[in-house]
């Protein structure tokens, strides 16, 4: 597909999206908008699917198909293949066609129909392998909801409008790389992001930022066997590591129930199988999923600075997550406890890159007790590069990330990069953006450690522990523009050429006034 046909679709789906705009808030349309384009992916793949199935059978196309036993063989290679299945009467056609016949009775009501065929989605799939991937995935679509219209046949006539225009959308899954859709969906993910205010950060990672976080763990690798993120949002961090490599497993937890809906949509909306990627639900510190297993690669974007029971729960305190490091992080700011967890799960060939407040850097008590003791004890810390401020949604603070390794040698040093300089991005609207070049340069800085006037340091460990391991980028990235020098000389030859002036029209005015017999005004 080219670039043009890529931008079509995501200016069609957009469109689509707009019909909701303005009437319900954001968050809302959102999950409408989302869910029934996900609604429309699994019926056409499950058309495709069934058709393949059929290819020299009698009934060739699935819609016309009504012998139960046929239809019961589909069901069951679906549910082994898809992980899914929907009846021929359930499919996304069928039922835009149904809500949008000109008929003079109340045939096209399909709300009901639309909410029972979304339950047997979820249903279709109990007792199975997928049954968690796809347990109360349609929750957040309420079709009853006044919201979308205060009676039923409003409510009924806006749903059918949106379903009616998506069905005119042909998503070519057939003839398409599956990140073709995927990368729509995304598109449009980052659209809502942008108008959802502060809880855009809850889940959505601007690409460029999840593009520079992928490419740090993917560093020399072309596969990856799995990828972990602990706070995953939409699951778009966990997609972008599998642009840069080959990944074999995907693992994410979400606290928030409708994001964690989104990552699994999203999911399965790029193609990857239900037995690939293991989603879970639940606030990761105080329940960890995925406690059992350490990972490759990890990726994240927790939320800054954000409270957590912390000191005030004992069992912390013999947590092998926290207990290591002789402190815990403080209750008002979890930063380092998601850290340190996430540190935890790292395979020991793996990478880690998260992004956090610059807090992380400089503060001192137990927070700064914890990041001497990932520095000179367990050698952990890689890199540290700082963002521009004002480049995620919901907040304008600056950021940073951290790298962090658990088979450093010895003597490895830590590269400090400073890329919140003006030259290092661009301003788009209200937000500022990182270019491609401003992605690259940061990557090939890393991996070549090098250092760079006004952008770059390589710091040995023996200066990071003069600096009391104080890891604030200015310490050691200096950004200073020394002003240019003043010539005195110059200045007082034209502060005296200024005066003669002032002299010479100051008589001027004078002769002007007297003539028109009125007061000098000096």
């Amino acid at each position: 597909m080219s670039e043009d046909q890529k931008k079509q679709l995501e200016s069609q789906l957009w469109g689509i999206a707009n019909l909701l705009r303005g009437k319900i808030s954001a968050d809302d349309y959102r999950d409408y908008i989302l869910g029934f384009i996900f609604y429309k992916y699994l019926s056409e793949k499950q058309y495709l699917y069934a058709n393949e199935l059929l290819e020299g059978e009698t009934v060739t196309d699935f819609k016309l198909v009504t012998d139960e036993e046929t239809l019961a063989a589909i069901k069951e290679e679906s549910l082994l293949k898809l992980g899914y299945y929907l009846q021929p009467a359930e499919l996304f056609s069928v039922l835009a066609a149904r809500g949008n016949a000109d008929t003079e009775d109340e045939s096209n009501y399909i709300l009901e129909d639309l909410k029972a065929v979304l339950n047997h989605i979820e249903q279709s799939t109990m007792g199975t392998e997928s049954e968690e991937d796809f347990n109360a995935l349609f929750e957040d679509i309420d079709l009853n909801s006044t919201k979308i219209g205060r009676t039923v046949a409003a409510r009924n006539d806006i749903i059918v409008k949106i379903l009616v225009n998506l069905d005119k959308i042909d998503f070519r899954l057939k003839d398409l790389d599956a990140d073709v859709l995927g990368d729509a969906y995304e598109y449009l993910i980052a659209k809502f992001a942008a108008g959802a205010g502060k809880s855009a950060g809850e889940f959505y990672t601007p690409q460029p930022v999840s593009k520079i976080l992928a490419k740090l763990v993917t560093v020399g690798k072309s596969k990856i066997k799995s990828v972990y993120d602990p706070t995953c949002g939409s699951g778009s961090l966990l997609l972008r590591v599998a642009k840069e490599a080959e990944v074999s497993e995907f693992y994410g937890q979400e606290q928030n129930r409708t994001t964690y809906n989104l990552a699994r949509m999203n999911m399965i909306l790029h193609d990857v199988h239900f037995r690939e990627f293991n989603i879970q639900h639940e606030d990761t510190l105080e329940t960890p999923r995925h406690l059992e297993k350490r990972f490759e690669a990890v990726v994240a974007n927790p939320p800054f600075s954000a409270h957590w029971k912390g000191d005030a729960n004992p069992l912390y305190n013999n947590d092998e997550r926290f207990s290591e490091y002789g402190r815990l992080a403080p209750k008002t700011k979890a930063d380092y406890a998601f850290l340190t967890h996430m540190f935890y799960q790292l395979a020991d060939n793996g990478t880690m890159a998260s992004i956090f407040p610059h807090g992380v850097l400089f503060r001192s008590a137990a927070e700064g007790d914890i990041r001497k003791y990932l520095i000179k004890e367990r050698n952990a810390i890689d890199a540290v590069i700082g963002l521009p401020a004002n480049i995620f949604y919901g907040t304008s603070i600056p950021t940073c990330i951290l790298v962090l390794k658990k088979c450093r040698k010895a003597d490895d040093d830590i590269i400090f990069i400073d890329a919140s300089s003006d030259e290092h991005f661009i301003k788009e609207g209200n937000q500022n953006a990182l270019r491609d070049e401003d992605v690259e340069l940061i990557v090939k800085t890393y991996t070549e450690r090098k250092s760079i006037a006004k952008y770059s340091h390589v710091a040995s460990l023996k200066e990071i522990e003069e600096n009391d391991f104080n890891l604030n980028i200015p310490r050691y990235v200096d950004t200073f523009e020394a002003e240019d020098k003043i010539d005195l000389k110059a200045v007082s030859e034209e502060l005296k050429t200024l005066e003669t002036e002032l002299q010479e029209v100051n008589t001027s005015i004078a002769e002007f006034c007297k003539e028109l017999n009125i007061e000098t005004p000096f």
